[in-house]
């Protein structure tokens, strides 16, 4: 019987090919981390709904959805249709728009914490813009994140990241850099109220709301809304990274569903309809330090921000068709329902093979644990199914690199793509899919014990 990756290689030549034109071109053949897996990875051709098809001709019920960009599903009409209008009118007028205030508009309606928005063009740029201006704002320099919290490419986001190989990346970013962040663990206030006691140069604390790596390693709310006391109490910004959350976990994001209004918030993905785009907002007070005032205030204490394709035509209109669509609450209530559904699918699954292991998550995501027990439901800590109740590192390790890379390759085998060991849906996921996805993975997890990759109990 073929092996996994053997069978994976037998349905892609055509990836295979393209794989073996793009290592000449790119490094490691790719332009994203997470499109490197082995032997290569799929290259797809199109998409519409909640499917997408490889340059092989092979189908798939997509859960990577653009990295959770897209909560509409692939080509939703409306969207299409505003991008499609304003290609023809221009995609760069280097002015201002209108296009840009209704979008903006839009994001103060969702999220509470939003009193002044500006536009970036990814969410690493939010990131980044998010811990300069609370800087400013406070005249400090040191940064709290918590520990393999995900917030961009940046110097000061890598510090305590990529740590899911079992190390953090800190190539090329300065000592000097990396010493104006500190890393504390997360869901424990005593340590993070210790930090603030003791440390006088914290200019800003930034965490994922639900959890490291969008959630694997989860955060709780009571964590949250000891976050949000400690930084009303010690008088130090707090920030909520929802590029990842923001109008996906509810329409308002992580702080509307956990009722946590932050002082600053990043946004990108949903945020743009599948099109580049972020932005940074929060408190007016804060977000002013960008303002133009007297000669004094712009020489000493001013944020600057350029930026080519800030709030550019083309993204501006797909976010504000994408957003609209938002407020009216159906898109995440069906999103929420289907990750729901194949929460408990993928759970059955695992309960009827005898593996261990389970699938949790917080509205339209999940994350799998294999290969690792997820404990009794109410005994103690474990996976209750929606938290994981484990430290991060126990996480972690409930899907090594080797299971997690076998899963991806034998459920594309399947005809159907993760991201990782994170599945993300949409509103275009229908009962149809669910039930393909979850006879997809029981096939997968079957691959998976006969490659000697997973235990069964």
């Amino acid at each position: 019987m073929p092996t996994i990756a053997e069978t994976y290689r037998t349905l892609h030549p055509a990836s295979e090919r393209l794989n073996a034109e793009a290592r000449g071109v790119f490094p490691d053949g790719v332009t994203h981390d997470n499109r490197f897996y082995g032997p290569f990875p799929i290259y797809v051709d199109h998409a519409q709904g909640s499917r997408k098809w490889d340059v092989d001709g092979r189908e798939y019920v997509d859960l990577v959805m653009g990295h959770g960009a897209l909560l509409l599903g692939h080509a939703r009409p409306e969207v299409v249709t505003a991008v499609q209008e304003q290609a023809a009118k221009g995609s760069h007028y280097g002015a201002a728009s209108e296009l840009e205030v209704r979008w903006g508009q839009l994001v103060q309606r969702l999220i509470p914490a939003a009193e002044r928005v500006r536009f970036t063009s990814s969410g690493t740029e939010a990131t980044l813009m998010a811990m300069r201006l609370v800087r400013a704002y406070t005249g400090k320099d040191t940064i709290i994140k918590f520990e393999q919290h995900f917030h961009g490419w940046h110097d000061y986001a890598s510090i305590g990241a990529f740590a899911s190989a079992g190390a953090q990346s800190a190539a090329g970013i300065p000592a000097a850099t990396a010493g104006t962040v500190r890393v504390l663990p997360a869901n424990d206030p005593a340590v993070v109220e210790q930090v603030l006691a003791t440390d006088a140069t914290i200019a800003g604390m930034i965490l994922e709301p639900t959890g490291a790596s969008m959630g694997v390693a989860p955060v709780y709310p009571e964590f949250l809304r000891a976050l949000r006391d400690l930084a009303t109490r010690y008088d130090v910004p707090l920030i909520f990274d929802e590029v990842v959350t923001g109008f996906r976990t509810a329409p308002g994001g992580a702080q509307a569903k956990f009722g946590v209004t932050p002082d600053v918030t990043t946004l990108a993905k949903i945020l743009a309809g599948g099109l580049p785009g972020g932005a940074v907002v929060g408190r007016a007070d804060i977000m002013g330090m960008i303002e133009h005032r007297d000669g004094a205030w712009n020489a000493s204490r001013r944020v600057a921000h350029p930026g080519t394709f800030n709030a550019n035509p083309l993204s501006a209109a797909a976010g504000v068709a994408a957003l609209t669509l938002v407020a009216a609450g159906e898109d995440n209530r069906r999103a929420e329902a289907v990750a729901q559904k194949l929460r408990d699918g993928f759970n059955g699954v695992l309960d009827r093979l005898g593996v261990p292991g389970c699938a949790y998550g917080v509205s339209a995501m999940l994350h799998f644990r294999l290969g690792a027990p997820c404990g009794a439901l109410g005994e103690g800590p474990g996976c209750d199914r929606i938290w994981c109740h484990l430290g991060a590192a126990e996480v972690r390790a409930g899907l090594t690199a080797t299971v997690q890379e076998a899963l991806k390759l034998a459920m594309l085998n399947h005809g159907v793509d993760l991201l990782g060991r994170t599945a993300i849906v949409s509103s275009a996921h229908t009962d149809a899919d669910i039930e393909f996805t979850t006879g997809a993975f029981e096939a997968a997890v079957l691959d998976l014990v006969s490659d000697g990759v997973l235990p069964r109990q």
